[in-house]
């Protein structure tokens, strides 16, 4: 069970290989189950310039399992935030607090390529296949 950020998607739909993109790959092959949110449909969405392929890319996206963000998700994104952030660790995009608290609350791995996951990961609970060295 899955949650794909939008940075391995953008990766994925501009054909570049990535360890991220990789593991994406192989999880569609073997039929795992993978899952999208809202926020994460709506970052990938808004970035396609040729209304063909954002029909194409649509389409794709509606074969995923599509995750509800309920209340407790916005309280744990603001919660995450304010913990890191007595931690002296600053989560630059608040959309990264709201996948990771999409990800926690439904116990789903994020797959992602974005450095701000790591101290979520390291002190938050988050699940996630990758993490960058930084």
């Amino acid at each position: 069970m899955i949650l794909v950020d939008t940075s391995v998607w953008i990766d994925f739909f501009s054909n570049k290989t990535t360890p991220e993109v990789l593991r994406l790959i192989e999880a569609i092959e073997s039929r795992q189950e993978l899952y999208i949110c809202g926020v994460v449909l709506t970052e990938i969405l808004q970035g396609i310039k040729n209304q063909r392929e954002h029909d194409k890319i649509t389409e794709t996206l509606e074969s995923l399992i599509y995750v509800e963000m309920p209340k407790e998700v916005f309280f744990l994104s603001a919660k995450i935030y304010r913990h890191l952030k007595s931690r002296g660790i600053t989560i630059r995009k608040t959309i990264d607090c709201l996948i990771a608290s999409v990800a926690i609350i439904n116990n789903l791995v994020l797959l992602h390529n974005d450095k701000d996951f790591n101290p979520i990961e390291k002190y938050c609970g988050l699940s996630a296949f990758h993490s960058l060295q930084h």
